[in-house]
């Protein structure tokens, strides 16, 4: 049963089909939330990862069952397909079992806040970077997953909750720290022509929620590093969410303080804490 109920959820980077991807985790986000409006931001699956070689468990699967299966049940699902899924944006302006492929989105908050949502690989061509620096620091990033995997794996052995490496070194780097905050400027940027309140996307695995130039910028970050999404409460309010290990266990017991309620506020309720949309945070 649904333990966590908002009105819009927004996830991203998935990468279905490879070992990396924390689909068990992800399963149990969505097991215990309920959302009018679902967004899959793009990267549900991973295209690229498939053609050298699949990785695909029960979880990979159970993960698409259960989005098909809230679609089915009334749940608006829109998928706008990113970079690692491109193929599927030939399918831009269908429906499938109740999921609305879209190249990108409008969001409306319950307090009437107008948000543009998109994947971001688009702000790739303006955020420019050296190819070499890119290809080797897509090496390093591997490594570093494979690491993460079995850096996690000992960590739920000592009984501790899930907590990304990979991530944390990543946001050390000097050339990553400053690839984050251009493409952040550009997305920001984009709403702000556009005329919009904020930007939802997902693609650089760096959640976080900021006020970049009048612009709420907003990230739901990943299922293979950092295991997070971005949840809309019933008064417009956008937070993000950290999903561990004990995050569930946590939500099922608290399940009658939490519906419909509003969220809880930073530092009160679930462990793994939310962060108000109106204040800068990042991972």
């Amino acid at each position: 049963m649904a333990s966590i109920h908002c009105r819009s959820i927004f996830l991203s980077d998935v990468h279905l089909g490879t070992r990396q991807s924390r689909a068990d985790y992800l399963l149990d986000f969505l097991e215990s939330t309920e959302c009018e409006s679902l967004y899959l931001v793009g990267d549900i699956f991973d295209l690229w990862s498939m053609k050298r070689s699949v990785y695909w468990s029960t979880d990979h699967s159970a993960v698409i069952q259960c989005i098909l299966d809230k679609a089915q049940a009334g749940t608006r699902v829109i998928y706008i397909p990113g970079n690692h899924d491109e193929a599927l944006r030939a399918f831009v302006g269908t429906v499938f079992q109740g999921v609305s492929v879209q190249r990108q989105a409008e969001h409306v908050t319950a307090d009437g806040r107008r948000f543009l949502v998109s994947h971001g690989d688009e702000f790739d061509t303006l955020v420019k970077h050296n190819r070499l620096a890119k290809a080797l620091g897509d090496g390093a990033y591997k490594v570093l997953l494979r690491i993460n995997q079995a850096y996690n794996a000992w960590r739920m052995r000592m009984g501790h909750s899930y907590w990304s490496l990979s991530g944390h070194v990543k946001t050390r780097v000097g050339k990553a720290r400053e690839y984050i905050r251009r493409f952040e400027a550009a997305a920001a940027g984009r709403a702000a022509e556009r005329n919009y309140d904020g930007y939802i996307c997902g693609h650089i695995h760096k959640a976080g929620i900021e006020r970049i130039d009048g612009v709420l910028y907003c990230n739901d970050g990943d299922w293979v590093e950092h295991c997070t999404a971005l949840l809309e409460d019933f008064q417009g309010n956008i937070r993000l969410m950290h999903w561990s290990n004990h995050s569930r266990e946590e939500a099922l017991h608290r399940a009658p303080a939490l519906t419909p309620t509003p969220l809880p506020q930073a530092g009160e309720g679930l462990k793994p804490a939310f962060l108000q949309s109106r204040a800068s945070s990042g991972l």
